[in-house]
């Protein structure tokens, strides 16, 4: 039964460089993922564009290409990934400058496009998922970007596409596509797309389903975390896969680590909503049938949503952040009252910031209130960090400012540190009808 191989090489954005070869090397891959975005991700991205026209691509894409092209042309490994971010096209000319540096003549580069639907949402009545506001009502609205599926690279694949870059597309798709390809599964066969699905979003995190995100000490022991493997799953044509990871690397397969990743960001497991399929994951089972090799059997799937997902980014303001140490006895108390005073400061400039925090880091930051656990002795240090969202870039740095007065003003044995400004994309979510969303596909050979 033929079966096709996918590793994966990046599960987020801030991800390892150097695990991906290590797969094409050894793991006997066929396509090679790097999924690198979030909504925070894309948001960093478009601020990058409205910045620079030239820039909105990954930060590292150049790197990770640079370090696996050579090994993948050679193997015929083909890559598909998500790294052109808020800007597909420019990613691409920025892979095949690296393609003609490296001498990969020939090598096609395949870039998809139509996730950029800001003029759509615009013009349309759209409100925000999470709060019910009209997007209109945001004020500047500055990037609106569909999350496509697995279709279009699917049709980069079919013209012969060496690498494949998008912008916004679902997580589980860029592992699907392949997959569905390689199979000639119908774009309506929804059981096997729905198990292709499961297998994608067991993937998708990378070393989060091979131990790495999993490991506990003394409760979940996980070995060589250091040299952790990356996770390639085997999919045979009925949508059941085999996964495991790099050959000799560190790391974990087992029913256990797939269960956590299968579970994540999981709402209805019965109706898990893709942009290709509506995926079941009520009849999975997860069989250990080799050190660290687990079977995967039983996703299924229905028809697709009539909607997308649309990430929309818009001006929400500036943060001002700031952070204070203190040490010796009495810390934690000299912590909260550094935050008292500022923010009673701010009040008294007549500075109405849109949202505060201030936090004592170790102690409430996590467990703010009530919530947070007693703790079992008094910290010997504390850290507090203020932090102001304001309507302004000058209201944002008067409340730094007042942070850094504290070197004198505050309470005793205080050290200042962290001070910045930023400007900051707010994210909320819309849904758009699928028919009014476009993906297109070009594609040129390296010269």
């Amino acid at each position: 039964m033929r079966r096709v191989r996918v590793g994966v090489g990046a599960g987020f954005s801030g991800d390892r460089l150097d695990a991906a070869l290590p797969l094409v090397e050894r793991g006997d891959i066929g396509y090679l993922i790097f999924e690198c975005l979030a909504e925070r991700t894309i948001a960093l991205a478009q601020r990058d564009r409205l910045r620079d026209a030239a820039r909105g691509y990954h930060p590292f894409l150049e790197e990770r290409v640079r370090r696996v092209l050579p090994a993948c042309a050679a193997r015929g490994v083909k890559i598909v990934s998500n790294m052109g971010a808020a800007n597909p096209a420019a990613a691409g000319e920025r892979a095949a400058a690296v393609a003609r540096e490296l001498g990969l003549a020939g090598l096609k580069i395949a870039v998809v496009l139509g996730d950029d639907v800001l003029d759509t949402v615009r013009a349309g009545d759209y409100v925000a998922a999470e709060t019910g506001q009209p997007i209109a009502d945001l004020g500047d609205v500055v990037s609106a970007n569909a999350y496509l599926g697995a279709g279009p690279i699917r049709a980069a694949l079919e013209q012969g596409a060496d690498l494949v870059l998008t912008g916004r597309v679902a997580d589980p798709s860029l592992i699907l596509a392949p997959v569905a390809f390689e199979h000639d599964w119908p774009e309506d066969d929804w059981p096997r797309l729905g198990a292709g699905t499961i297998v994608g979003h067991l993937l998708e995190c990378a070393a989060q389903v091979t131990g790495g995100y999993f490991a506990d000490p003394g409760y979940k022991e996980v070995p060589n975390l250091a040299d952790v493997g990356y996770p390639i799953a085997e999919v045979s044509p009925d949508g059941q896969a085999l996964v495991t990871k790099t050959p000799d690397t560190g790391g974990l397969v087992s029913p256990a680590t797939c269960k956590e990743q299968l579970l994540y960001e999981l709402h209805d497991p019965a109706r898990y909503l893709t942009p290709d399929v509506t995926a079941d994951f009520t009849g999975v089972r997860l069989v250990q049938v080799a050190p660290d090799v687990v079977q995967v059997m039983g996703g299924s799937g229905t028809a697709r949503p009539d909607t997308l997902k649309v990430t929309v980014g818009y001006r929400a303001g500036w943060i001002g952040e700031a952070q204070v140490s203190y040490g010796g006895p009495g810390a934690v108390a000299r912590a909260r009252l550094a935050g008292e005073i500022v923010l009673d400061r701010l009040e008294r400039l007549g500075i109405r910031p849109i949202e505060t925090r201030a936090e004592v880091l170790g102690v409430d930051s996590l467990y703010p209130g009530a919530a947070s656990p007693a703790p079992r002795a008094e910290p010997a240090e504390a850290r507090v960090r203020v932090a102001v969202r304001t309507r302004t870039a000058d209201e944002a740095e008067l409340a730094v400012h007042e942070v850094d007065s504290l070197g004198l003003n505050g309470p005793a044995a205080g050290s200042i540190a962290a001070m910045n400004v930023r400007e900051v994309l707010g994210v909320v979510s819309a849904f758009v009808p699928r028919s009014l969303i476009r993906p297109s596909v070009t594609i040129e050979a390296v010269r």
